[in-house]
C-alpha cells in the first residue's frame, strides 16, 4: 500500500536514492546482502515506487528458478564424486609433469566452470592446488588466485556458467530482448579464457606474493605434535600460581592451549587463572620435549595422564558448511570433539584471541589441532574442507554417469534449441532425484537461499526502478555525453563501470542494475542493446582486484594467506587490460 502519492519524478528520484542507499549498506556490511536487498524491495513497495503487481511479476522471472535447478544437479555432480575426475586426473597429472600441470590444471578449471557452479569446483581443487604447490616446491599463493581467476573466466563460456549470466539473460527477457543461447557467449569468453591465460603465465609469477599460508605462519608441525592433559594433584607446588606465570608451561616446544576446570574451559581469558587442585592443564608439545616434562623433577608433582597425538590443518568454510552464522563458542567444539581452534584467518588478518565470541561466515578460514580422527568427524558432520589434502570421501560414483548426462543434456538440448533451458533444467532435477543420485533433503541443502533471496530481491528493486523511470532518468543524463563517442568506446564505459561495481557490490546486484541501464542506453545512442548487455554478462563476472568482488576470490584468501593488497596489485591490471580487450572484439562479434 503506498503511503504517499509520488510524482513520476519523485518516484524516480526516491528509488534512485533507494538503490544508493542499498549500496552504502552494501559496502559497510552491517547486513548480509540478501538482507539489505529484501529491505530494499520491502521499502519499494511500502512507498508505491514498486507496485505490488509488478513485484509479484518478478516470481515468473525464469532466472532464479533455473539457477535453483542447476544447484540441484549440481549438487548430484558432488553426490556422486563426477567432481573427482578433476581431481584424480590434477592429482595424477601433477606427479608426473607438475609444471605442465599447473597449466593443463587452469585449463579443466575453466572447462569444467563452462558447465558447472564455480564455487564448489574451487572448493573441490583448493587442495589440489595446496598439493601442487608443495610438489613443484613454491607457496600456495603462487596459485591459489590463478584458480579463481580460472574459474571465473570458465564461467563466461557459456549462459550456464554462472549465475549471473543467467540472470543476466532473464533481465534482458523482461526488457524485449531474445533470448540468449547457452552457447551463444562462448566466442568473447574464449578471448576472455585466452587472455587470462596469458596475463597469468607473464604476470603472475611476478606480482603474486611468496607467502606462507595461515598454518605455516601459525604453527610449526615438526615441532609440535601432541596434546598433553596433566593434572594438578593435592600436593602439587602450582596449586594457587598464575598459570601464565608458569615457567614450566612457557619452555620452547610447549604451549599453553587450555585450562578445564571441572568441565568448564577457562580458555576465553586464561590471564589471571590461578592454578586448584583437579585442574587440568592441556598443553602442545613435541614427543621429544613431552619425554623432557616427564622426567623434569618439578613435574614429578603434576600427574601425566594422557597424550595424544595431534595434526594442525586448515579447514575451509564453505557456503554449504552448518558452522555459518555460529559463534565458535557455542559450537563447544572441545566438548564436542576434542579438537581446538587455534586461531581464524579472516579477510586481512589473522585472529588468535576472543574466539569464542566470532561469529563463522563463508570463507573463513580455521586452523584446527587435535587427534587426526576427531578433526576429520568434525570436518564430516560440519561439512569443512581440509585444505592440505583432497577429499577422500565415499560417494555414488555408481551414479556418476547419470548426474554427467543430466548435465550434458541441458548444455546438448539447449545449444539445439530443443526447449528453454529452465524446462531442460527441471527435468534434469527429476532425473538426478528419481535415480537416486542424490536424496532430496540433501538435494535441496545444495540450493542456496541466501542467493536466491538476493536475486529475487534485486530484480524487484530492478523493477522498481523501471516503473519510474528512474532508469530512464540516468540514462538522459549520461546519454548527451556518450553520443561523440565511438560505439566500442560506449562498450568500454559499460563494461569498466560494471566491473567496478562488481568489486565492491555483489555481482548479481549489479547485474540487475546495469541490464536495464545499458538497454536504456543503447536505445538512446541508436544502437543494437544486444553488445551492451554481453558486456555487462561478462563485466559483472570479472572481478579480479578484491577479495570480496566474486565468491571464490573471497574462498582463496584465507588458504593462500593473502593480503587485500595482492589481489589489487594482480587484479587491476586484469580488470583494465579486460576491459580495452572486451570493448574491442564484443562489436565484432555482435555489431552495433
Amino acid at each position: 500500500m503506498q503511503l504517499i502519492p509520488l510524482s513520476d519524478t519523485a518516484g524516480a528520484i526516491l528509488a534512485l536514492c533507494i538503490v544508493l542507499s542499498m549500496f552504502a549498506l552494501f559496502l559497510k556490511e552491517t547486513f548480509p546482502t540478501e538482507v539489505v536487498a529484501i529491505a530494499g524491495v520491502a521499502l519499494m513497495l511500502i512507498t508505491g515506487v514498486l507496485p505490488y503487481d509488478d513485484g509479484l511479476a518478478v516470481l515468473s522471472n525464469p532466472a532464479p528458478w533455473t539457477i535453483a535447478a542447476m544447484f540441484i544437479v549440481m549438487g548430484a555432480l558432488v553426490r556422486t564424486g563426477a567432481l573427482d575426475v578433476l581431481t584424480r586426473a590434477a592429482e595424477r597429472y601433477a606427479k608426473t609433469h607438475p609444471k605442465v600441470a599447473v597449466v593443463s590444471v587452469i585449463g579443466m578449471v575453466m572447462a569444467g566452470s563452462a558447465v558447472m557452479n564455480n564455487t564448489p569446483v574451487v572448493v573441490v581443487m583448493i587442495p589440489v592446488f595446496v598439493q601442487l604447490s608443495q610438489t613443484l616446491g613454491v607457496k600456495a599463493s603462487k596459485l591459489l588466485i590463478p584458480l579463481s581467476y580460472a574459474a571465473i573466466m570458465g564461467g563466461s563460456l557459456t549462459l550456464i556458467g554462472t549465475s549471473t549470466n543467467l540472470l543476466v539473460d532473464g533481465v534482458a527477457r523482461t526488457q524485449g530482448l531474445e533470448p540468449f543461447g547457452i552457447l551463444e557467449i562462448m566466442p568473447i569468453g574464449l578471448v576472455v579464457c585466452a587472455w587470462g591465460l596469458i596475463y597469468m603465465a607473464i604476470f603472475a609469477p611476478r606480482l603474486l606474493p611468496d607467502r606462507d599460508s595461515m598454518a605455516n605462519l601459525l604453527s610449526d608441525r615438526s615441532k609440535m605434535k601432541f596434546f598433553t592433559e596433566a593434572v594438578i594433584p593435592p600436593d602439587s607446588n602450582l596449586i594457587g600460581r598464575e598459570v601464565t606465570g608458569v615457567q614450566l608451561f612457557k619452555r620452547e616446544g610447549v604451549r599453553l592451549i587450555d585450562v578445564v576446570r571441572g568441565d568448564i574451559s577457562l580458555r576465553r581469558n586464561l590471564q589471571g587463572v590461578e592454578l586448584q587442585v583437579g585442574d587440568r592443564v592441556i598443553l602442545r608439545t613435541q614427543m621429544t620435549e613431552l619425554l623432557s616434562l616427564q622426567a623434569t623433577k618439578e613435574l614429578k608433582r603434576v600427574d601425566q595422564v594422557s597424550a595424544v597425538e595431534t595434526s594442525t590443518v586448515e579447514v575451509l568454510i564453505t557456503p554449504g558448511c552448518r558452522m555459518v552464522g555460529k559463534a565458535l563458542g557455542g559450537l563447544r567444539l572441545r566438548r564436542r570433539y576434542g579438537v581446538y581452534v587455534l586461531a581464524v584467518h579472516r579477510r586481512n588478518q589473522n585472529i588468535g584471541r576472543q574466539l569464542d565470541d566470532l561469529v563463522v561466515r563463508v570463507g573463513d578460514t580455521l586452523l584446527l589441532e587435535g587427534a587426526p580422527g576427531d578433526i576429520r568427524r568434525l570436518a564430516t558432520e560440519m561439512e569443512m574442507v581440509d585444505v592440505t589434502q583432497p577429499s577422500a570421501r565415499a560417494f555414488r560414483r555408481g551414479h556418476a554417469p547419470i548426474a554427467i548426462a543430466a548435465l550434458l543434456g541441458i548444455v546438448l538440448l539447449a545449444a539445439l534449441n530443443v526447449a528453454p533451458i529452465l524446462l531442460l533444467a527441471v527435468l534434469a532435477v527429476a532425473v538426478v532425484l528419481t535415480t537416486g543420485c542424490i536424496d532430496a533433503d540433501e538435494a535441496f541443502s545444495f540450493v542456496d537461499g541466501r542467493l536466491l533471496a538476493l536475486i529475487f530481491g534485486m530484480l524487484g528493486v530492478g523493477a522498481g526502478l523501471q516503473h519510474t523511470g528512474a532508469i530512464s532518468l540516468v540514462v538522459d543524463s549520461v546519454a548527451p555525453g556518450l553520443q561523440a563517442l565511438p560505439p566500442a568506446l560506449v562498450v568500454f564505459v559499460v563494461f569498466l563501470m560494471t566491473t567496478t561495481l562488481t568489486e565492491i557490490v555483489s555481482n548479481n546486484a549489479v547485474a540487475v542494475i546495469m541490464t536495464p541501464l545499458a538497454i536504456g542506453l543503447a536505445t538512446a545512442l541508436g544502437l543494437d542493446p544486444r553488445p551492451l548487455v554481453v558486456a555487462v554478462m561478462i563485466a559483472a563476472s570479472c572481478a579480479f582486484a578484491t577479495p570480496i568482488g566474486y565468491q571464490t576470490n573471497t574462498l582463496v584468501y584465507g588458504p593462500g594467506g593473502y593480503r587485500f593488497a595482492d589481489f589489487l596489485r594482480i587484479g587491476i591490471p586484469l580488470n583494465l587490460s579486460m576491459s580495452v580487450l572486451a570493448s574491442a572484439v564484443i562489436p565484432l562479434i555482435w555489431p552495433l
